[in-house]
């Protein structure tokens, strides 16, 4: 036992500041404490970083199809041939990429599904393999509560809560005390013996990531704590929950559009039950004419829900590449009703948006995908070389 606390526990050196030593100890005790959560965190992290690249990979056959120099069947025409066969239409994803096919959602036997499809041909090419949608609802449930329910949400929301102080406490203890020794924070001496190895990977390399992996952290704090959200919210100049949901009470602002918007949807249903509705090709020529650029684009058809036609298109043509959702929307017979464009949307709302692709990695596409997945890779190894540091000194 006065082995472990001796481990545990160490007088300020002398010369040492009582920051660093109070950041020493942190580091240390919860270092010890979220190692085991962070790990894990991290490793399913690299591994959903790439869902979607594996998804289609496992897909192939229905994903990627021949481009062809034949006409491309229309929306409509691909609607026809579903109701042809006792399908509705009710989604279609276009790809920009021609080598791509597109994937259509429907409805049969009162049942949704969706399919891949050749949009030169009109072959139904098949719903998607389902085996790595299973795994990855695995890997996810594992990253955000460990497959324990809310206890376990908690528990990893602490532990990266912990794993953001460990973050900064690391930094300070980074910081060298003289300029001369700064080269010794930025290299690793591989030629050394072992534990100056593990010491170094973990030093450095902890430094080469603080700042991704802290924002990584960050924003999975966002979408496990409200508290959180409401700080990065408030922040970005927008109302906190608990006075958005004073002004829902009294009828006001935000809750007041969403009511007004909801009663217009009622209006549309109501007025417009007997109206011919709009074709598919009319209102993704009138969705060109709002938003004019190429994109990836996705329409949802009108339904009991929801009696207007959702078009968002995918725009990545910025200075980052960015992917940033635009959406423009008409009622049943193509009468345009709203458009939100992602740069007309205030900051806050902006990084609500883009808060999900931005934890994942999947804001800048293949790129940071690969980018967040070494970050990652290196977040795996800081508990395990931070616990051999330990080790060592435990067995002194």
């Amino acid at each position: 036992m006065k082995k472990l606390f001796k481990s545990l526990y160490r007088k300020r050196r002398k010369n040492e500041t009582i920051l660093k030593y109070m950041m020493w100890i942190i580091h240390l005790w919860l270092g010890l404490l979220s190692s085991i959560v962070v790990f894990v965190m991290c490793l399913t992290g690299c591994l959903y970083a790439f869902k979607n690249q594996i998804t289609d990979f496992t897909n192939r056959d229905k994903a990627y199809i021949a481009s062809s120099s034949a006409k491309v069947k229309s929306p409509d025409l691909i609607q026809a041939e579903l109701l042809k066969q006792n399908r509705e239409l009710t989604s279609l994803l276009i790809p920009v990429d021609k080598a791509r096919s597109y994937v259509l959602g429907y409805r049969e036997n009162q049942l949704d599904k969706s399919t891949y499809y050749n949009q030169y041909t009109g072959e139904i090419l098949g719903q998607p393999e389902v085996g790595s949608g299973r795994f990855f609802e695995m890997v996810l449930d594992l990253h955000r509560n460990l497959m324990m329910g809310n206890a376990g949400r908690q528990v990893v929301g602490a532990s990266v809560l912990m794993f953001c102080i460990l973050m900064v406490s690391g930094f300070i203890l980074w910081l060298p005390k003289k300029l001369k020794f700064l080269k010794q924070g930025l290299t690793v001496m591989w030629k050394a013996k072992f534990q100056r190895i593990n010491h170094d990977l973990h030093n450095t390399l902890g430094f080469y990531t603080f700042l991704i992996l802290f924002f990584i952290a960050a924003t999975g704090l966002y979408v496990t704590y409200p508290w959180v959200k409401n700080i990065l919210i408030v922040s970005l100049g927008g109302s906190s929950i608990d006075h958005i949901s004073k002004e829902n009470e009294i009828g006001d602002d935000a809750f007041g559009g969403l009511m007004e918007d909801m009663l217009q949807k009622q209006d549309e249903k109501k007025n417009l039950k007997n109206s011919a509705s709009a074709s598919i090709d009319e209102i993704l020529q009138l969705a060109d004419y709002h938003l004019p650029y190429s994109a990836v684009t996705s329409i949802q058809l009108p339904n009991k829900d929801n009696p207007r036609y959702v078009v968002i298109k995918t725009n990545t043509q910025n200075l980052l590449g960015m992917m940033i959702p635009d959406e423009v929307t008409f009622d049943k017979t193509g009468v345009f009703k709203t458009k939100e464009l992602f740069t007309d949307k205030a900051l806050n709302k902006q990084f609500s948006a883009l808060a999900k692709p931005l934890h994942t990695g999947e804001i800048m596409g293949l790129p940071s995908i690969i980018l967040y997945f070494f970050v990652s890779l290196i977040g795996c190894s800081l508990p395990v070389t931070g616990f051999l540091i330990w080790l060592h000194r435990f067995r002194k």
